[in-house]
């Protein structure tokens, strides 16, 4: 059962031009999210814009967008949560299924989620998913999948309290497939380039 929100949050389901408006506060949320542990993200917000711009071409995709009507117009976006095909996706994360044989168009691709911390444990996570694998179902799509980034423990930048969110994968009906791994390339908090980082797929069926 989904924890109801509180009445000042407000979550939509967007896709294509709809999502036109939102990108400034995504963008800035992207990059302020993605500073954190494991991620670690340097951050570049033209980029991240012409990045979301792509979802604005893509028919079959969807944002699930938190806002937080509390606050000023301009600064509501506290959450979102991307989702599209595989197949539509960049070349390096199709390319270990298509080295495995794999069929990519079955895939649903759950992309990236960002929350600020303290609207953390309020079951906005476990509704992020809901809505993305309800989307991909509606859409015909049997398999949904994401890859989460590969820190070594003893990584310097490893908050003491950092808790992996694995249990939380699993428990959502997701299994971890270290034969399916990606590398994507963006530059850490500490580099003065980018490098690439290994991503490892985590799957599941969608009934």
């Amino acid at each position: 059962m989904t924890r109801p929100l509180p009445a000042h949050l407000s979550v939509d389901v967007l896709s294509g031009a709809a999502l036109a408006d939102a990108i400034p506060e995504l963008s800035r949320l992207r990059v302020e999210v993605f500073r954190a542990f494991p991620y670690l993200y340097e951050g570049d917000p033209a980029y991240e814009t012409r990045y979301l711009r792509g979802y604005l071409e893509t028919p079959q995709s969807a944002v699930v967008l938190v806002r937080d009507l509390s606050r000023p117009p301009g600064q509501q976006v506290v959450g979102a949560s991307s989702a599209l095909p595989l197949a539509a996706e960049l070349p390096e994360l199709r390319a270990p299924w298509e080295a495995a044989g794999l069929d990519v168009g079955r895939v649903w691709y759950l992309a990236e989620s960002v929350l600020r911390p303290e609207y953390r444990g309020q079951g906005i996570g476990v509704q992020f998913f809901r809505e993305r694998e309800r989307v991909g179902r509606e859409l015909g799509f049997t398999l949904a999948a994401f890859c989460a980034v590969d820190r070594p423990d003893t990584h310097p930048r490893r908050p003491a309290d950092f808790v992996p969110l694995d249990a939380f994968w699993t428990h959502r009906g997701y299994t971890r497939r270290p034969d399916l791994r990606a590398l994507l390339s963006w530059q850490d908090l500490d580099e003065t380039q980018e490098s690439p980082k290994p991503m490892t797929f985590w799957l599941r069926e969608l009934p």
